[in-house]
């Protein structure tokens, strides 16, 4: 294949994927501006570690509403980050808190109805590294169980990988000495999230914390 030729295709590729890109952008920006005219409320809202089988649960409990996560500049963007941006009177002051792990919520509910269902909703989760341990966990010497059960043999060689000092006894998985995955208040590593993760011990909670909400032209603050 001649090399022009080839840059010939790379290039129409790239701009087909611009393309697609921008048409992306367009159309979040317009479904954004669709729900500012459709819903009396749209609130802000912040999540660490987004989870999809819990947002999925949450969209079942707001069918009638839409949620946005992901892309906040580009929601920036269709609110209007500037008074004289703005979509509508007022949005900028939710544009501008726009970053990092938030998302906005469209509905009719009013904010008493809201803030209860998502003070109600919280659930157990596994802890990520970097987060702190709540409480220390440790596993005596001997067979090793996960829950009421012995551990599957094959996990093992695992185990060893994440520090844990194990060996199999007549196919038994079996630490040698005690063995403290964390302490409470130190921050986890990635090896131990691991090991929190296989022995099921759920440290952290998964919830939404409401930030701020728009109506009728005006930004209230939950804090």
């Amino acid at each position: 294949m001649e090399m022009s030729h080839y840059h010939d295709i790379i290039n129409i590729s790239l701009t087909q994927t611009d393309k697609k890109g921008r048409e992306g952008k367009e159309k979040l920006i317009q479904d954004v501006q669709e729900c500012v005219d459709e819903y009396g409320y749209l609130y802000l809202f912040s999540v660490k570690d987004m989870r999809n089988t819990y947002l999925k649960e949450i969209r079942n409990d707001f069918k009638s509403s839409r949620f946005f996560y992901g892309k906040n500049r580009v929601m920036a963007k269709a609110l209007g980050t500037t008074p004289e941006e703005e979509y509508k009177d007022g949005l900028s002051g939710i544009a501008k808190d726009l970053n990092s792990e938030v998302g906005l919520l469209f509905t009719n509910k009013n904010p008493e109805e809201v803030k209860a269902y998502f003070e109600e909703f919280v659930k157990p989760d596994y802890a990520r590294s970097g987060g702190i341990a709540t409480e220390t966990v440790g596993l005596p010497e001997g067979p090793v169980k996960r829950g009421a059960d012995p551990m599957p043999h094959n996990m093992e060689p695992l185990l060893r990988s994440l520090g844990m000092p194990t060996v199999l006894k007549n196919g038994i998985v079996t630490l040698l000495v005690p063995y403290t995955i964390c302490m409470e208040g130190e921050t986890l590593s990635t090896n131990q999230a691991h090991l929190l993760k296989l022995f099921y011990h759920q440290l952290a909670e998964f919830k939404i914390d409401l930030i701020s909400y728009y109506h009728n032209g005006e930004v209230h603050s939950f804090h």
